[in-house]
């Protein structure tokens, strides 16, 4: 999932781990294709109705299988509540004089109304809203790039010990 919490954590976590959040990032990404991999080979092994926690039902038994779904269910309770306190830190940016609690619970009633309507138009929605945090990751590594290549207005490119680019990668790559 890609949300205001990638854009607003991913800062946080550069900022106190420096280049190594880059290796953080890539062997989390790493470990979720191979999770989702596993997960594909389940379904076509053992089509069963339900989500994933069937999975954990049908290999370790009907504990763990209840305990993974409520587990589940909570995780996007805590998620959605998280996504709306950072969204509401990205928005202060743009409507500075409006309290963060209320733009919180804006965002709450519109992920709610979004979720009411149907599932075509939901699904429409979902599919924009990903397109342009898509685009957004995109132009942030485009603009990093030229950041670090010298390309940037502003930017002498490379660190300020080190004018090469390949001494420069990984201290361009955590500056803000």
């Amino acid at each position: 999932m890609i949300g205001a919490g990638l854009f607003v954590g991913s800062g946080v976590v550069v900022k106190a781990a420096g280049p190594a959040a880059v290796l953080s990032f890539a062997l989390t990404g790493a470990l979720v294709v191979l999770v989702m991999r596993m997960l594909s080979e389940m379904a076509g092994a053992f089509p069963a109705i339900g989500g994933f926690y069937e999975y954990n039902r049908l290999a370790l038994g009907e504990l763990a299988g209840f305990l993974t779904g409520w587990m589940y269910w909570y995780f996007w309770v805590i998620v959605v509540a998280l996504e709306a306190v950072a969204g509401a830190r990205l928005l202060i940016y743009w409507f500075p004089q409006a309290p963060p609690w209320g733009l919180t619970l804006g965002l709450v009633l519109a992920f709610t109304l979004l979720n009411l309507l149907s599932v075509r138009s939901w699904g429409e929605a979902e599919y924009w809203f990903a397109s342009i945090k898509v685009a957004a990751i995109v132009v942030f590594l485009c603009v990093g790039a030229a950041y670090m290549a010298g390309a940037w207005p502003g930017s002498a490119g490379g660190s300020p010990t080190s004018r090469s680019m390949a001494a420069s990668c990984p201290m361009a790559s955590v500056r803000y």
